[in-house]
């Protein structure tokens, strides 16, 4: 991992450092000629209220990245939002009444998920919709934890784990804890179903009644808006087509990722409780920004940067690799280039190391990365093993050298396999390694 802690005297300096080495980590990515995303994110643990997420698309990733068809717009799925939909959007207008678990409907409209607090006190149910005709849209624990910070998504059987703790309680010495339910409607259900959950209907299996305890002595609690915000709660995870909260006109894609890099801007978080201060001459406050009329210490505006070098690698290699071998990048290749000759032809291949070595004059071209191949082993085998490695480009010099003096040049990223004369050959080389 490759760490950077920066420190500043006020707000708008740490800001300022903070965009540069955004900016210095875009360019480094930039170098590598790889798509990449770069996510708002949730500060997390690490706390602060800005920060950013650089992610590699990957199939292979474990992190699902949200971005718009038509804006900028680029977030984790732990920040990301959508719009905040009319009642029953993502179903076939479900009727009234038709809910999963309540007797008499044949049709199951609506769904319960289930977690629980970390103290096992609070059993969570997250109550939502969707249509007959498509997958059952999955709950994002993200935007519960937004709601129930205490929430604890690990726990595999939320509804026995709470069954055990309350039965536990309700049989020991010590004081009754009264069981809780939390009830969280997500803004797609049907205002029907609403109301029918709210108003406790006999049908809805919002508690599990083989706990024995008298639904009465549960405390429930009802949540359908942000109680900070007031919005209606939205908390399916977004799906390809949502619409974009940021713009009219865009639509939102859901892509798996690697992170590979993280910015955070921190504040005072770290700085206040650690006293990590600092003294400023008389008369420095004003043209720093900084608000303040005494000469009292200031504490350090902190930032916290980093980028996962072997996972870097290993995210990459993983990706970019194919059924013969690895293939890298340029600036992550062992070399650029690799020259392999043919049997005795090994006079040949300094001669076109020679060539493709020298840097062309008045250019600013900087000097190839070569190496000759010149190991006993077989062609054959040569050349198979400089595909297992990876190198972004292969100069074979064959049959076609003795008459022609042409080499053939393999490129596999850009599929390319063509025979060029040794004149040609140092500008041909280095306009294939531009577009690696």
């Amino acid at each position: 991992m490759k760490d950077l802690y920066t420190f500043d005297l006020s707000p708008s300096l740490a800001l300022t450092t903070y965009n540069q080495v955004r900016e210095t980590y875009c360019r480094l990515f930039n170098e590598l000629k790889l798509p990449y995303l770069v996510a708002e994110a949730d500060s997390g643990d690490m706390g602060g209220n800005l920060s950013h997420e650089f992610h590699f698309p990957t199939s292979k990733g474990e992190d699902n990245i949200i971005s718009c068809s038509s804006c900028n717009y680029v977030a984790n799925e732990e920040l990301a939002e959508s719009v905040v939909a009319k009642p029953g959007s993502r179903t076939d207008n479900v009727k009234n009444g038709s809910t999963e678990g309540v007797s008499g409907q044949p049709e199951a409209k609506i769904h319960v998920w289930r977690g629980i607090s970390r103290d096992k006190h609070t059993l969570v149910n997250v109550w939502y919709s969707s249509s007959a005709t498509t997958v059952i849209p999955e709950v994002n624990s993200h935007a519960v934890k937004a709601v129930f910070p205490e929430l604890d998504a690990s726990v595999e059987d939320p509804v026995m784990v709470w069954k055990t703790f309350h039965d536990t309680s309700l049989s020991g010495e010590e004081s009754i804890i009264a069981p809780k339910i939390l009830n969280l409607t997500d803004c797609h259900l049907p205002e029907h179903a609403r109301l029918t959950i709210k108003m406790k209907g006999s049908g809805i299996p919002d508690w599990p009644a083989s706990t024995g305890t008298s639904r009465r002595l549960i405390d429930m609690v009802f949540i359908s808006k942000d109680p900070t915000t007031q919005r209606p709660l939205n908390l399916l995870r977004i799906v390809d087509g949502d619409s974009c909260p940021r713009c009219s006109e865009g639509i939102l894609k859901v892509q798996k990722a690697i992170e590979l890099g993280h910015t955070f801007h921190l504040g005072t978080r770290y700085s206040e409780p650690l006293s990590a201060t600092v003294n400023l001459p008389a008369g420095n406050f004003h043209a720093l920004g900084i608000e303040k009329n005494d000469s009292s210490p200031i504490p350090m505006q902190m930032g916290c940067h980093g980028i996962g070098v072997s996972r870097l690698i290993g995210a990459v290699a993983d990706t970019l690799a194919d059924d013969k071998g690895l293939n890298w990048p340029r600036v992550m290749a062992p070399f650029e280039v690799v020259v392999i000759p043919g049997k005795g032809l090994d006079e040949a291949a300094l001669e076109v190391y020679d060539v493709l070595s020298a840097v062309p004059s008045g250019t600013d071209n900087c000097q190839l990365d070569l190496i000759i191949d010149d190991r006993v082993e077989s062609f054959p085998w040569k050349m198979q093993d400089a595909d297992l490695v990876g190198y972004p480009v292969i100069v074979v010099i064959g049959r076609q050298w003795k008459k022609e003096r042409k080499c053939e040049v393999q490129c596999r990223r850009l599929q390319i396999r063509e025979d060029v004369v040794i004149g040609e050959l140092a500008s041909f080389v280095r306009a294939l390694l531009a577009q690696l």
